[in-house]
Protein backbone atom coordinates (compact mmCIF):
# COMPACT_ATOMS: atom_id res chain seq x y z
CA UNK A 1 0.00 0.00 0.00
CA UNK A 2 1.22 3.50 -0.70
CA UNK A 3 2.34 5.58 2.26
CA UNK A 4 -0.70 7.50 3.51
CA UNK A 5 -0.73 11.19 4.22
CA UNK A 6 -0.42 12.52 7.75
CA UNK A 7 -2.72 14.70 9.79
CA UNK A 8 -1.31 17.82 11.44
CA UNK A 9 -1.08 15.72 14.64
CA UNK A 10 1.13 13.14 12.87
CA UNK A 11 -1.49 10.41 12.52
CA UNK A 12 -1.73 8.44 9.28
CA UNK A 13 -4.70 9.54 7.21
CA UNK A 14 -5.99 6.64 5.13
CA UNK A 15 -8.46 7.24 2.34
CA UNK A 16 -11.57 5.13 1.82
CA UNK A 17 -9.80 2.99 -0.84
CA UNK A 18 -7.08 2.09 1.65
CA UNK A 19 -9.64 1.28 4.33
CA UNK A 20 -11.49 -1.02 1.90
CA UNK A 21 -8.23 -2.69 0.91
CA UNK A 22 -7.38 -3.29 4.57
CA UNK A 23 -10.84 -4.76 5.17
CA UNK A 24 -10.33 -7.09 2.22
CA UNK A 25 -6.93 -8.14 3.59
CA UNK A 26 -8.48 -8.84 7.00
CA UNK A 27 -11.31 -10.87 5.45
CA UNK A 28 -8.94 -12.79 3.16
CA UNK A 29 -6.63 -13.62 6.06
CA UNK A 30 -9.64 -14.92 7.99
CA UNK A 31 -10.12 -17.50 5.22
CA UNK A 32 -6.53 -18.66 5.68
CA UNK A 33 -4.98 -16.86 2.73
CA UNK A 34 -1.41 -15.71 3.25
CA UNK A 35 -0.27 -12.15 2.60
CA UNK A 36 1.57 -13.38 -0.52
CA UNK A 37 -1.64 -14.98 -1.82
CA UNK A 38 -3.58 -11.80 -1.07
CA UNK A 39 -0.93 -9.77 -2.89
CA UNK A 40 -1.34 -12.04 -5.92
CA UNK A 41 -5.05 -11.14 -5.96
CA UNK A 42 -4.23 -7.42 -5.79
CA UNK A 43 -1.63 -7.83 -8.55
CA UNK A 44 -4.24 -9.32 -10.87
CA UNK A 45 -6.80 -6.72 -9.90
CA UNK A 46 -4.29 -3.87 -10.34
CA UNK A 47 -3.61 -5.10 -13.89
CA UNK A 48 -7.33 -5.06 -14.67
CA UNK A 49 -7.72 -8.84 -14.64
CA UNK A 50 -10.58 -10.82 -13.13
CA UNK A 51 -9.68 -12.50 -9.86
CA UNK A 52 -12.55 -14.95 -9.32
CA UNK A 53 -10.87 -18.01 -10.85
CA UNK A 54 -7.58 -17.25 -9.11
CA UNK A 55 -9.34 -16.88 -5.74
CA UNK A 56 -11.22 -20.15 -6.36
CA UNK A 57 -7.90 -21.92 -7.04
CA UNK A 58 -6.39 -20.51 -3.85
CA UNK A 59 -9.42 -21.56 -1.80
CA UNK A 60 -9.39 -25.05 -3.37
CA UNK A 61 -5.72 -25.40 -2.38
CA UNK A 62 -6.56 -24.41 1.18
CA UNK A 63 -9.48 -26.84 1.35
CA UNK A 64 -7.20 -29.63 0.10
CA UNK A 65 -4.60 -28.71 2.74
CA UNK A 66 -7.26 -28.80 5.45
CA UNK A 67 -8.46 -32.18 4.18
CA UNK A 68 -4.87 -33.50 4.46
CA UNK A 69 -4.63 -32.12 8.00
CA UNK A 70 -7.94 -33.71 8.99
CA UNK A 71 -6.76 -37.07 7.64
CA UNK A 72 -3.49 -36.74 9.52
CA UNK A 73 -5.34 -35.82 12.72
CA UNK A 74 -7.67 -38.82 12.34
CA UNK A 75 -4.67 -41.10 11.84
CA UNK A 76 -2.96 -39.65 14.90
CA UNK A 77 -6.17 -40.05 16.90
CA UNK A 78 -6.39 -43.75 15.95
CA UNK A 79 -2.77 -44.23 17.01
CA UNK A 80 -3.28 -42.47 20.33
CA UNK A 81 -6.52 -44.34 21.00
CA UNK A 82 -4.69 -47.63 20.42
CA UNK A 83 -1.95 -46.57 22.80
CA UNK A 84 -4.52 -45.62 25.41
CA UNK A 85 -6.26 -48.98 25.06
CA UNK A 86 -2.89 -50.71 25.39
CA UNK A 87 -2.03 -48.63 28.47
CA UNK A 88 -5.23 -49.74 30.16
CA UNK A 89 -4.25 -53.40 29.66
CA UNK A 90 -0.59 -53.17 30.71
CA UNK A 91 0.69 -53.93 34.17
CA UNK A 92 2.76 -50.97 35.44
CA UNK A 93 4.80 -53.40 37.54
CA UNK A 94 5.98 -55.05 34.31
CA UNK A 95 7.55 -51.83 33.08
CA UNK A 96 11.24 -52.45 33.60
CA UNK A 97 12.89 -50.28 30.95
CA UNK A 98 13.94 -47.03 32.66
CA UNK A 99 14.24 -45.23 29.31
CA UNK A 100 11.01 -46.16 27.56
CA UNK A 101 7.37 -46.34 28.53
CA UNK A 102 5.84 -49.68 27.60
CA UNK A 103 2.68 -47.92 26.42
CA UNK A 104 4.56 -46.10 23.69
CA UNK A 105 7.46 -48.52 23.09
CA UNK A 106 7.54 -50.48 19.87
CA UNK A 107 9.77 -53.39 18.93
CA UNK A 108 12.30 -53.25 16.10
CA UNK A 109 9.65 -54.36 13.58
CA UNK A 110 7.46 -51.38 14.48
CA UNK A 111 4.87 -53.42 16.38
CA UNK A 112 3.45 -52.27 19.66
CA UNK A 113 4.31 -54.21 22.81
CA UNK A 114 0.77 -55.62 22.88
CA UNK A 115 0.93 -56.78 19.24
CA UNK A 116 4.19 -58.59 19.95
CA UNK A 117 2.67 -60.44 22.93
CA UNK A 118 -0.48 -61.42 21.03
CA UNK A 119 1.26 -62.35 17.79
CA UNK A 120 -0.83 -59.79 15.90
CA UNK A 121 0.65 -58.32 12.71
CA UNK A 122 2.12 -54.86 12.88
CA UNK A 123 -0.21 -51.96 12.09
CA UNK A 124 1.63 -49.08 10.57
CA UNK A 125 0.18 -45.60 10.62
CA UNK A 126 1.47 -43.20 8.03
CA UNK A 127 0.90 -39.48 8.36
Amino acid sequence: MPEPGRTPGGYRDYGEDAVERLRFIRDAQATGLSLAEIQSIFDLRDHGEQTCHHVMELLEQHVAAIDRQVLQLKTTRRLLTGMLERARELDPAACVDPNRCQTIARDDAGRSARAVRSGAPARHVHG
